[in-house]
């Protein structure tokens, strides 16, 4: 059984040992870097860090960044709705809010 299980992962899979193969976290993906890079643990972590705040800071200034070839980060608003408290069933309102959305572009959706 285990065997067949090995031979279903992917090669991107095997040669970077993904914990989960249903979910990359951080640290898989500063390894997958590393790798990519051929350099050092520290410096593919700074470079994903970078990419990261780089949204981050992207978005909040602009409210929309765009990646060609993989997506864009925006800014959504959500309005004010009314819910319900699951504990209790009380109604409650809920107040507007903003979330970020990411909408993957057209070779990112064909890559996967």
């Amino acid at each position: 059984m285990l065997i067949l299980l090995l031979l279903n992962r992917s090669p991107f899979q095997r040669q970077h040992q993904i914990q989960n193969p249903q979910n990359m976290n951080k640290v898989e993906l500063t390894v997958a870097v590393q790798k990519t890079l051929d350099s050092t643990k520290a410096d593919a972590e700074r470079a994903v860090n970078a990419v990261i705040d780089g949204i981050k800071l992207g978005v909040k200034k602009t409210k929309t960044v765009q990646l060609i070839g993989f997506g864009t980060f925006k800014i959504s608003n959500r309005k004010a709705r009314a819910g319900v408290n699951p504990k209790t069933g009380a109604k409650i309102k809920i107040k507007a809010s903003k979330t970020v959305k990411f909408v993957p572009g057209k070779a990112f959706k064909a890559a996967i």
